[in-house]
């Protein structure tokens, strides 16, 4: 695929993104506000909007990935954007309780390239404004008169705990030493798969779609979500911190049983011996430490198999979109936004 080509489907994607901001921010404010004030200033700094102090801010609220693909599946199937804006928003809304406590969980110091809002507030508090931004999304749809709203609510609230029980096993990976590649994926799926798959039925059922073609579209999601977090397993390990907001190697010091590195470990060979070595030590990685296990995983074939499997979960996606929306220009928002998620710099 040449420049041009990549580059003309970055900026359809970007487009889709800055649309999906201005239909679905609207609805997003006004759902935070809505908060009491104490959850609606953590909120309000988690996404970028406020200051500490609760001072206006403008800082990056996220890419709006998974809002998107609620609009743009509505879109391939005929809806409308104004009428799917609450589903989306819902959407976000549950990503972001997500952020909140997956920051906590993993002690992550920074989200969006300032403090995270556990450092700022304190754990409890970072925990309780997530849990209030999950009660929030249910909320959004159990008061929307649409008629799709009570199905999009219920496939919303399996989609939660469905990321619960993925958290939970990558909480449970790390402290075992036998986990395996499909343990591993399956682990994905649920934890950053299901939400895609999820926003995208919501799209099709608030565009009028029966059950098979939420479905169908649920796995185009699903399988564009596997491609996501293999993508970002690897920006997780190789990728630039100015990019990331997050330290080089965050991932590797933190001793996450990421899909390469488990892939490595797995591998059979010496170089994945000398990663379970580094993994299994109890002391803090040095930098060159850092860097040696990197390696180890590119050696041992680790980096490799996770770029195979994202075009491979990303062909995959593809056949279940082209089976419900075989017009290319309808699907071409879902297809551009699919395209992204394996374009991200690493």
């Amino acid at each position: 695929m040449g420049t041009s080509t990549l580059d003309r489907e970055g900026h359809e994607a970007a487009a889709v993104l800055a649309r999906t901001r201005l239909t679905v921010d609207p609805a997003l404010r006004a759902a935070v506000d809505s908060l009491p004030d104490s959850m609606r200033r953590i909120a309000g700094y988690h996404f970028g909007w406020l200051n500490a102090d609760g001072s206006p801010a403008y800082g990056d609220a996220g890419k709006a990935i998974r809002p998107a693909l609620v609009l743009a599946a509505a879109h391939a199937l005929g809806g409308t954007a104004g009428r799917v804006a609450t589903a989306a928003a819902a959407v976000e809304l549950v990503h972001n309780f997500t952020l909140l406590h997956d920051d906590v969980i993993d002690r992550d110091p920074t989200r969006r390239h300032r403090p995270s809002a556990w450092v700022v507030f304190g754990t409890e508090d970072a925990i309780l404004a997530g849990d209030a931004l999950q009660a929030l999304a249910l909320r959004l749809l159990t008061e929307d008169p649409h008629p799709a709203a009570g199905r999009a609510a219920t496939r919303l609230s399996e989609c939660v705990i469905e990321l619960c029980d993925g958290q939970h096993a990558d909480w449970e990976f790390e402290q075992r030493t036998d986990v395996s590649l499909e343990e591993c994926l399956a682990m994905a799926e649920a934890k950053t798969g299901a939400l895609l798959g999820c926003a995208c039925a919501l799209g099709a059922l608030y565009a009028g779609a029966d059950d098979a073609t939420a479905d169908a579209l649920d796995a185009f999601g699903r399988q564009a979500g596997l491609a996501f977090q293999l993508i970002d397993d690897l920006i997780g390990i190789w990728g630039d911190s100015a990019v990331t907001g997050k330290p080089v190697g965050a991932d590797l010091a933190a001793r996450k049983k990421s899909l390469p590195v488990v892939a490595a470990l797995r591998s059979g060979t010496s170089a994945g011996a000398e990663l379970a070595r580094v993994y299994g030590c109890d002391d803090p990685l040095s930098a060159d430490e850092l860097q040696r296990a990197a390696e180890a995983i590119e050696r041992a074939g680790g980096r490799d198999w996770a770029q195979m499997q994202a075009c491979d979960r990303m062909a995959g996606a593809i056949d279940h979109l082209s089976g419900v929306v075989p017009d290319g220009v309808a699907a071409g928002d879902l297809l551009a936004l699919a395209e992204l998620v394996t374009r991200r710099n690493h």
